[in-house]
């Protein structure tokens, strides 16, 4: 049985202090794909709305596909209404005895770029060209923990990039997929649309409304 924990992980918890990202310019390629909007809102910082959230930013440290960190920080930063959403799935585990655990949130443009150098595939990497709804701050990677914090079964590790990884897998032990379907049953009553070959990834509503971003996770500074 495979755990999504192959690591040992690195659990950050953040100040409780609400923080706001700066919104860098767009690039020509980024407007471009960008979808305009009036007020674009800052990022927040999910672990300020709640200190107990579990964090575990695969992408802030070398254990990962890329093999080396790429973040400068290790956050979980959200469009408002994202955040809102992720908060409300993590309370509705809460009380069946489990929690979220989070592998990734908003990401720059400038990471995706070296994701798709390394792994072109649009059926897990989203192409730079287009971008990823991680960019625009309204995606997250999310597994599933005991209340205490423990591993709990499931189907793969993050970013396993195989047929099993798929959210209709059915090779796989019984309870990775009970606990594969409770945390897609929360995530989906919080709002959150499941991507088909990613089982920890889910989208935000609305996801497009939000411009491409490229600001470094330490960029949200705190008040």
């Amino acid at each position: 049985m495979r755990s999504a924990f192959d690591t040992t992980p690195v659990w950050r918890f953040l100040p409780l202090a609400v923080t706001l990202a700066a919104v860098a310019p767009l690039s020509a390629q980024q407007a471009e794909t960008a979808v305009e909007t009036r007020d674009v809102p800052a990022l927040i910082d999910v672990a300020a709305m709640d200190s107990t959230l579990l964090l575990d930013m695969r992408y802030a440290r070398p254990e990962n596909f890329l093999g080396r960190a790429v973040y400068d920080a290790a956050r979980c930063l959200l469009v408002p209404d994202a955040a809102r959403r992720l908060l409300e799935a993590e309370r509705t585990l809460r009380a069946e005895g489990y929690r979220l655990i989070v592998w990734d949130c908003y990401r720059p443009l400038s990471v995706q770029r070296e994701m798709w150098r390394i792994l072109p595939d649009p059926d897990y990497v989203a192409d730079p060209a287009r971008g990823s709804r991680h960019n625009r701050g309204a995606a997250v990677d999310v597994g599933l923990a005991a209340l205490d914090g423990s591993a709990v079964p499931l189907p793969t590790a993050h970013d396993d990039f195989t047929p099993l990884a798929h959210r209709d897998a059915t090779d796989l032990p019984a309870e990775a997929i009970e606990d594969r379907e409770r945390l897609g049953k929360a995530m989906s009553e919080a709002g959150w649309i499941p991507l088909p070959t990613e089982w920890w990834h889910f989208d935000a509503p609305g996801w497009e409304s939000y411009p491409l971003r490229d600001d470094p996770l330490s960029s949200a500074a705190s008040p």
